[in-house]
């Protein structure tokens, strides 16, 4: 059973760093080059956040980071801000998965709109407070806002990939 386990881990991790790696490589594509357009969510951010809640044990901390810092090269950000960002936001999900479980989702849902808006806010703060060029904030709350919304329809994609949460069971044998 054990082997099982690992296997499911390893198929996890798996796609979950295919499915980012899907995402940024869509992202760089020229699809209307020179139209300004609204910003769309950041889906790399909803399905980090979204899988961690669900199998905390198929994402450690290393591949999130090390996929994060790849989008932060690829995509022009500061290296390795918007990587501690999304690492710090993981880490204080991990601990609270399996008590999140029972609760509905719609507390889920306000709790991680709530986390990303802090991440929106520390990452400003630390551009700021290092001298870096701020982007407009018009475009960062658009995109704040556009990545809550597509919240609920990540979850649900993330659960048609066969992630979900773990049993009280499935649990007890990955602790023994």
């Amino acid at each position: 059973m054990s082997r099982l386990l690992s296997r499911h881990r390893i198929v996890g991790t798996a796609a979950y760093v295919g499915t980012g790696l899907a995402i940024m490589f869509f992202k760089l594509m020229p699809l209307s080059p020179g139209e300004a357009r609204l910003p769309g969510p950041d889906l790399m951010m909803c399905i980090t956040l979204a899988w961690v809640l669900r199998r905390p044990d198929q994402l450690p901390a290393v591949i999130i980071a090390a996929l994060a810092l790849i989008g932060d090269l690829m995509l022009g950000r500061p290296f390795g801000l918007w990587s501690l960002m999304v690492l710090i936001a993981t880490e204080l999900l991990r601990p609270r998965a399996q008590r999140w479980a029972d609760q509905p989702f719609l507390f889920e849902w306000l709790r991680v709109a709530v986390l990303m808006g802090l991440m929106v806010i520390g990452n400003r703060l630390i551009m700021a407070l290092f001298l870096l060029p701020l982007p407009a904030l018009g475009p960062i709350m658009l995109q704040w806002l556009a990545s809550v919304m597509a919240y609920p329809l990540v979850v649900a994609a993330v659960r048609s990939l066969g992630v979900r949460r773990l049993s009280a069971a499935e649990l007890e044998m990955m602790g023994s």
